[in-house]
């Protein structure tokens, strides 16, 4: 029997996952030890999302074994698991308007709205204040969900997912619809929240390499379900498995932490022309 390594956050030991006839995943493995920041990459189709959903506890895999928080698939009860996951996405539907403050204290109770039958503790209102502040939001901290900026409700999610203190944050697209600068503030607000929590784990889901904060440690880039490249962000994130990934030659670079993709004839760059890491 396949046992997760010990200490390790998430682990998925070769799953394949079908669905109607097809296959969505085709024996991925993935391993996030406490403090490591992986960066899900590939085009659409590639099965990111399918591989989320497992990480959340949402779905099971077809075959293969997935262990959240010390906890295998198929023998805990899901929906309880579920509440020590912190899941960040920008769909999330709120339709009350509720404060940035309130919106954080939900996530308690994993509502999209505050639940009259839980007692909100001064500690815990002063906790939803401090994680705003941690992401840059305390002088939003009484503006109205219907009035908040893209930016502004992404960063207040993220507030949300960690107010039961979850050792694994999911991020899915974080910085979908979001401008320049809202996208600048948002990911220096990821990177300053892995700096102050040192044993949080988490994944972030993007498309867009530009998207990835500096802090990003390690990567897994998926195809057609397949795994292209998966490792420290160094070894994982080059022009050679980014144009694999996407079918499109790119000159993959790194300079201040932050990565970028242009197009270009030769796939494979050497390290001074990545930039410095």
């Amino acid at each position: 029997m396949t046992r997760p390594p010990i200490g390790s956050v998430l682990h998925a030991a070769h799953i394949d996952v079908v669905r109607s006839g097809r296959l969505l995943l085709d024996d991925v493995s993935l391993t996030v030890h406490p403090g490591e920041h992986w960066a899900l990459l590939g085009p659409n189709g590639a099965g990111k999302s399918t591989l989320m959903a497992m990480l959340g506890a949402r779905e099971h895999p077809t075959r293969g074994t997935v262990d959240v928080l010390g906890r295998r698939l198929g023998r805990v009860d899901m929906r309880e698991l579920r509440t020590h996951i912190g899941h960040v996405d920008p769909r999330w539907r709120i339709d009350r308007p509720l404060s940035a403050h309130q919106v954080v204290l939900t996530g308690l109770t994993n509502t999209p709205e505050l639940d009259q039958r839980h007692d909100y503790r001064p500690d815990e209102h002063a906790r939803a204040d401090d994680l705003l502040a941690l992401l840059g939001m305390t002088d939003r901290r009484d503006s109205l969900w219907p009035f908040m900026s893209q930016g502004e409700r992404g960063r207040t999610l993220i507030a949300r997912a960690l107010m039961p203190e979850p050792a694994l944050l999911l991020l899915d697209e974080p910085a979908t619809g979001l401008d320049l600068a809202a996208r600048e503030r948002l990911l220096a607000g990821i990177d300053q929240l892995r700096r102050d929590v040192a044993d949080l784990a988490t994944v972030l889901v993007t498309h867009h390499l530009e998207d990835l904060p500096a802090s990003t440690t390690h990567a897994l880039l998926l195809r057609e379900g397949t795994t292209v490249a998966s490792g420290p962000v160094g070894d994982a994130l080059t022009s050679a498995t980014i144009s694999t990934c996407f079918d499109h030659r790119v000159i993959v670079t790194r300079r201040a932490g932050r990565w970028t993709a242009v197009a270009g004839d030769d796939p494979v760059v050497s390290a001074d022309q990545r930039g410095p890491n």
